[in-house]
């Protein structure tokens, strides 16, 4: 099977566990980047990751795990 070249934000929200609703919050406020195609938005998976080790690296994350 393929891997993905691109999510949707449905997809995006699964994967993090997030709702769709964030997704887009996150999309809209440009703390998750995203491109347009067409009607839809589309995240590519680089993209997320880059949120992922961002979110990690807060210091509310490291405190967490210390």
């Amino acid at each position: 099977m393929l891997a993905p070249r691109w999510y949707t934000m449905a997809q995006v929200a699964e994967l993090l566990g997030y709702s769709v609703a964030k997704v887009k919050t996150l999309v809209y406020s440009g703390e998750l980047r995203s491109l347009k195609d067409g009607g839809n938005r589309r995240i590519l998976p680089q993209w997320v990751d880059e949120y992922v080790e961002r979110k990690a690296a807060e210091p509310e994350a490291l405190e967490l795990v210390g």
